[in-house]
C-alpha cells in the first residue's frame, strides 16, 4: 500500500515510514565498492553473491582529491571536497566484477555524503 502523498509537485511520506527506511540503511553497511572496469562506488551494501553487489544510495566517486588511496578514503574521507567528483546519488545499482569492498567509517561516510553534486 503506497502511503504517499503528492502535493503541488512535491512526495510526503508519513514519518512511520521514513523512520522504517532509515532504520533499514543504519542495518547495512556503507562501503566503497572497487568495479574491474564500472569505477568505484560508495553507499549501503544490500547484498553480495560472487563478484555482484547491490548497492542503495550509491554515488560513482569519479574523481576524488584529499585521499591516496581508497583504503584512506573509507577511513578518512576527502579533505578536499571541492575538488571531487560524485555524481549524485542513485537509489540502486547492481555492480558486477566486484574486486573489492571497503567498509567506511562514519567520518568518511559522512564525508562523501558532503560532498556536492558533480554535473556537466
Amino acid at each position: 500500500m503506497n502511503k504517499e502523498v503528492k502535493i503541488d509537485g512535491i512526495i510526503y511520506v508519513p514519518k512511520s515510514e521514513q523512520k522504517e527506511k532509515a532504520e533499514t540503511f543504519n542495518k547495512m553497511r556503507y562501503v566503497i565498492v572497487r568495479t574491474y572496469s564500472a569505477g568505484v562506488f560508495a553507499g549501503y551494501l544490500e547484498s553480495r553473491k560472487g563478484k555482484e553487489a547491490v548497492i542503495k544510495k550509491a554515488r560513482k566517486l569519479w574523481y576524488w582529491d584529499g585521499a591516496a588511496t581508497l583504503a584512506q578514503l573509507a577511513m578518512e574521507g576527502v579533505s578536499k571536497p571541492e575538488n571531487c567528483k560524485f555524481p549524485c546519488e542513485v537509489d540502486t545499482i547492481e555492480l558486477m566484477e566486484v574486486i573489492e569492498i571497503l567498509d567506511c567509517t562514519k567520518q568518511a561516510q559522512e564525508s562523501i555524503k558532503a560532498v556536492p553534486i558533480w554535473k556537466q
